[in-house]
C-alpha cells in the first residue's frame, strides 16, 4: 500500500469516526460547544496523540519494530515480587559490574580464585604479600558486624601455599620453556673460518 493510499485510508476512517460520534461527546477530540453554528477548534492534547501515533505508523511501516530482542516472550521480571532495588541488580547485570556485594560472598569468590593469581605472580615474595592480604581482609570480614552472610572462607596457611606456588611453578615449567636446538657445532669454528683469508 502507497503512502497516498494509507493517507487516504485514514481520512476515511476519520471521517466516518465523526459521522458517527454523538454530538457533545467528550474524548472525540473536539471542544464540545453549546452552540453546533460555532467552530470546533482541535485541542492540543489531542494533536500530540494523533501526531504521536502517525509518527507510531511510519516506524511500523518502516520495519524499525521488527526483529526486537524479546519479540513473543514475556518481558523479564514481570510477576515477580516486588523488589525495591530491581533497577540496582538491572545496572549491575547490564553493564557487568563487579567487585559489589556482601564482603563474606566476594571473599568465598575471591578464594576460589586465589590459586590462579598466585600462579601469574613471578616472586615468593609476591605471592607471600597476597596470601597475607588476604587472610587479613578474611580476618577483618569476621570481626565486622555489619550483618549478612556469615563469613565461612578459611584462611590460608603462608608456608604451605608458597610450597604449593613452587610446585606448580615447577611442573609448569618444561611447558613454559622453548624447545632448545644444540648446535652439534662450536660456535669458534664458524669464527676463524669466515676471519681465513681466501686460500689461491
Amino acid at each position: 500500500m502507497s503512502d497516498r493510499e494509507q493517507h487516504e485510508e485514514r481520512l476515511r476512517r476519520a471521517a466516518q469516526f465523526r459521522a458517527e460520534r454523538k454530538p457533545g461527546q467528550v474524548g472525540d477530540g473536539f471542544d464540545a460547544e453549546p452552540d453546533d453554528a460555532a467552530p470546533r477548534t482541535f485541542r492540543s492534547t489531542d494533536d500530540e496523540s494523533v501526531r504521536a501515533r502517525l509518527i507510531v505508523d511510519d516506524a511500523v511501516r518502516r520495519g524499525e519494530f521488527e526483529n526486537l530482542p524479546l519479540a513473543g516472550k514475556p518481558i523479564p521480571g514481570l510477576g515477580d515480587s516486588y523488589d525495591p532495588d530491581w533497577w540496582v541488580k538491572g545496572l549491575i547485570q547490564r553493564e557487568n559490574i563487579t567487585g559489589l556485594g556482601p564482603t563474606a560472598i566476594l571473599l568465598r569468590k575471591e578464594d576460589a580464585e586465589l590459586d590462579a593469581r598466585l600462579d601469574a605472580l613471578y616472586s615468593e615474595r609476591q605471592v607471600r604479600e597476597a596470601l597475607e592480604d588476604f587472610n587479613y581482609r578474611v580476618v577483618d570480614a569476621r570481626r565486622q558486624l555489619l550483618g549478612g552472610p556469615p563469613v565461612i572462607t578459611k584462611l590460608r596457611d603462608i608456608e604451605g601455599e608458597v610450597l604449593r606456588w613452587q610446585e606448580r611453578r615447577v611442573e609448569r615449567a618444561p611447558e613454559a620453556l622453548p624447545a632448545v636446538v644444540v648446535n652439534s657445532r662450536p660456535w669458534w669454528k664458524g669464527v676463524f673460518r669466515r676471519s681465513a683469508p681466501p686460500a689461491d
